[in-house]
């Protein structure tokens, strides 16, 4: 009986002229743009203004872009530095190498930073962004399939994805199929993001729990999927690094989830973006660490309503 499995793309680069056009690039480029998209719908659905999203996700993407690589380059520091290593290949961003957990950490300071100057609550940013960002994850891992790799562990199944000879790792050159990982993150991460939108409208989630479930949501997955690649990483006491970091955000993830359940219940704060009056009065005085609470006044005009908190599940 023949064997089924998923083929690999024969080629991961074209050529525009001299120009390569890369599929990996192309992937993370489309991941970003569908979930910009997504987010601008669920802001706008919320009462904010486009120019100020774009003004805030403009920084947060870029400084997410060169954390991803941050982070990349000092867990895999052996590989640009060091006896036969060029130290200037780690700025060569092309060729692959984009940890998600820096990128999550550089575009999320940045974005807290970008929301304290705008007088914006950044839980309830979060909260809008993380379904968008769990797409984005899921497109941008089509580039690992383009590549051909950081796949998981040899395996016979039907959905085995087959690996060509000058991709396979040393001591595995017999095997043709492995784990297809990327799909199963790419579908961890689209499933995430479905979970998400329908807890926050079950739930009513709002005031960064609904980042801190996505958080949970995908350092679960990352462990287990973790535990299937085979591609060379460095290991303590014989778990892969990101093992380690997926198990240790999981678990900040949930105790902040169950803190801010605890400490900050209800939905964000109505209206999502301050009045004039509340940006100038700001300005004058020390910041505030958040926008006005829903149940306080606003503008000075009166209380959010409950039927404006509504508006923050549609």
């Amino acid at each position: 009986m023949t064997q089924l499995f998923i083929p690999s793309p024969p080629v991961g680069v074209w050529y525009l002229g001299p120009i390569p056009i890369r599929a990996y690039a192309l992937s993370i480029i489309a991941g970003i743009v569908l979930g910009w998209w997504m987010t601008s719908r669920r802001w706008r659905a919320r009462g904010g203004t486009p120019e100020t999203l774009d003004g805030i996700l403009v920084w947060a993407v870029l400084a997410g872009i060169v954390g991803a690589r941050i982070y990349h380059v000092i867990t895999d520091a052996e590989l640009y530095f060091g006896p036969g290593r060029t130290w200037y290949r780690a700025f060569y961003i092309w060729e692959g190498g984009l940890g998600i957990w820096g990128a999550v950490a550089g575009g999320a300071l940045v974005a807290w930073w970008r929301c304290r100057r705008a007088h914006i609550s950044f839980a309830a940013l979060a909260d809008i962004v993380a379904p968008g960002l769990l797409v984005a994850q899921a497109i941008g891992r089509i580039g690992n399939y383009f590549n051909q790799e950081l796949y998981g562990r040899p395996t016979t199944l039907p959905w085995g994805l087959e690996i060509d000879v000058a991709h396979r790792l040393i001591g595995f050159e017999t095997y043709a199929t492995y784990h297809p990982t990327f799909l199963y993150e790419l579908l961890w991460c689209l499933l995430g993001a479905v979970v998400l939108l329908v807890v926050e409208r079950a739930f009513r989630l709002g005031r960064g729990k609904l980042f801190a479930a996505y958080i949970v949501w995908y350092t679960l997955g990352r462990f287990w999927i973790e535990s299937l690649r085979i591609d060379t990483v460095n290991t303590i006491g014989g778990f892969r690094l990101n093992s380690y970091t997926s198990l240790i955000v999981f678990v900040a993830g949930l105790v902040l989830l169950v803190v801010l359940f605890i400490t900050r219940p209800g939905l964000s704060p109505v209206p999502l973006e301050p009045s004039a009056e509340t940006v100038i009065a700001a300005e004058k005085a020390d910041p505030p660490e958040d926008v006005p609470d829903a149940h306080e006044p606003v503008d000075g005009s009166g209380t959010a309503t409950d039927e404006g908190r509504d508006q923050l599940t549609s």
